[in-house]
């Protein structure tokens, strides 16, 4: 009998299942090569997105036959990636560039750059003239300039031009009368360069800031057009999440109300400089935390940059004997910021880029950090690392946040700064990587240019856009094409806590993904730099298409 009304049923049932109705969903992405970057690295055809998450990843099949929607985008075979997340820049300042400042970067001598500010000041005009991206490391005398032609073209007006690293500034006399600084200024953690007794106007570190705090403040509309346009770049390129290393207070207030009036769409992990009000007020408060702003991380700087011979070392420079750089402020300094964010349970990000830095800070991390622990604090660029300490990074740890185009930036001069043995220890980001099987990467824009694809390319490849050297550079320490795509997504997600919210593509996960016109995990080498972003989509909103 029960055998007789199965049979009578079973069509029903089956009719019922076959008329069961789809899911409407906000946007359906079918046809795609979909990398999901989860933790088996699986490849998907097509995914479902509903109220800005991913809700469902499989095969074109599987969620055709589930989900519906009038917004499907039939993506015609095209790559489809994680949203990228530069995990260290300067968001606001690259804004501010490319509102205020003449680009002097690439320029290949003096002369190009005197034309530049001319131009630049007969257009923008203004009481101070400034500039950023010099570098002499690509002029023919690779030698820091002095100021005369300044000050004999700019004689009235304050001239402030930062290096391309950020780390050294050279100025015209009229900015350092107003800054008050002569021959005999000296700055702790800094320096004022001298040629026969007299200041050359080039400023190293902490001697920036005598000038720079002249510097007139930009008004309110000019910081929100700064972001706004920094948002609309980084968007064009993939970018739906940046780590802003570095601000005050008044920046990340305004960018927390431009994000929740819906004008700052872009997700943003800003780290907070050590200043006394940003301490006072972001730590009393404890960690800041929305769907599009996270305020948890203290920035500090431990040393200077190797262009400009800040980077502190271990040893003499090898192109500079006697000179070993500088630290930016004594231990004492470190160590009570160090104590104040362990015990507010906020994490440490310290710039180190010489060997003497990073053992320094390292060994400050180890008095507080003790063994392994998930404070995720980090060394930002940890370029150039003793073989001996590479093992504090997995004893306490600590993250080793890299930036893989300042390797291929400075593999044309950076063994003379080091010396052919020092240089096998420098930007060595396998090494790096076995710690703790894990790191994040990013740019340091605008140090270097925001771009994802010239990340990838220089991490996969190890050489510059013009394909140098050809078989690319300390090539042991190239990653693979999967752990350079995780170190900017899921990894690069994961080193400010975010890996559960962002950083692939799986349900539950913020839909933040970007549509390419090339296969990066499987095309020629060549291709990766001519890759164009189709789409990014934040949230599951198209912010940026091809055409636009």
């Amino acid at each position: 009998m029960s055998r007789i009304l199965f049979l009578f049923l079973f069509p029903v049932l089956f009719v019922l299942s076959c008329n069961t109705p789809k899911m409407k969903v906000d946007l359906i992405i079918t046809n795609a090569l979909v990398y999901m970057v989860n933790d088996s690295f699986t490849v998907a055809e097509s995914f479902a997105v509903q109220g800005g998450k991913f809700l469902a990843v499989g095969k074109n099949e599987e969620i055709a036959e589930r989900y519906s929607s009038v917004n499907t985008i039939d993506a015609d075979g095209k790559t489809v990636v994680p949203g990228f997340i530069d995990a260290h820049c300067h968001f606001f300042g690259y804004g501010m560039n490319l509102m205020q400042y003449a680009d002097l970067a690439g320029l290949p001598d003096q002369e190009s750059i005197y034309r530049k500010l001319q131009e630049h000041q007969a257009k923008a005009g203004g009481d101070w003239l400034l500039g950023r991206g010099w570098d002499q490391n690509l002029w023919p005398e690779k030698e820091f300039p002095d100021n005369q032609r300044l000050n004999e073209m700019f004689p009235e007006i304050p001239v402030y031009l930062i290096r391309i690293d950020g780390h050294a500034a050279w100025c015209n006399a009229k900015a350092l009368e107003l800054a008050g600084i002569t021959a005999n200024t000296k700055v702790d953690g800094g320096e004022v360069l001298l040629e026969n007794g007299q200041t050359t106007g080039v400023l190293i570190d902490n001697a920036m800031e005598l000038v720079s705090k002249k510097i007139p403040v930009p008004t309110l509309e000019l910081k929100i057009k700064a972001l706004l346009a920094a948002q609309q770049n980084c968007m064009e390129v993939g970018l739906t999440s940046v780590t802003d290393c570095g601000l005050p207070k008044e920046i990340i207030l305004l960018m927390d109300s431009l994000q929740k009036r819906g004008l700052l769409k872009m997700r943003i992990n800003a780290m907070m400089e050590p200043s006394e009000e940003n301490l006072e007020y972001f730590m009393k408060n404890g960690q800041y935390v929305t769907d599009h702003l996270q305020v948890r991380t203290i920035k500090l700087y431990a040393d200077g940059a190797l262009g400009s011979r800040g980077a502190y070392l271990l040893g003499d420079y090898s192109d500079d004997p006697g000179n070993r750089g500088l630290l930016m402020n004594k231990a004492s300094y470190f160590e009570a910021i160090c104590l104040k964010a362990y015990d507010a349970g906020f994490q440490v990000a310290t710039h180190c880029i010489g060997d003497g830095a990073n053992r320094f800070i390292l060994n400050i991390y180890g008095e507080f950090l003790k063994g392994k622990n998930d404070r995720r604090w980090r060394i930002e660029h940890a370029q150039v690392v003793h073989p001996d300490d590479l093992q504090f990074f997995g004893k306490y740890s600590v993250v080793p946040s890299i930036q893989a185009t300042h390797a291929t930036s400075d593999m044309l001069w950076a063994d003379e700064r080091l010396g052919a043995k020092r240089i096998n220890s420098a930007y060595a980001y396998q090494q790096l990587l076995a710690q703790n099987d894990w790191l994040p990467n990013g740019t340091d824009f605008p140090v270097e240019g925001i771009n994802p694809a010239l990340t990838f390319f220089a991490s996969v490849c190890r050489k510059n856009t013009d394909g140098l050297p050809a078989d690319g550079f300390q090539m042991e320490n190239a990653l693979t094409r999967e752990q350079a795509l995780r170190s900017m997504t899921i990894w690069a997600a994961k080193a400010g806590f975010e890996e559960l919210k962002k950083g692939s593509i799986e349900p539950g996960k913020s839909a933040d993904f970007v549509v390419f016109d090339t296969d990066l995990m499987n095309c020629k080498e060549s291709d990766i730099l001519k890759a164009k972003v189709l789409k990014t989509v934040l949230g599951g909103e198209v912010v940026y298409k091809t055409g636009n």
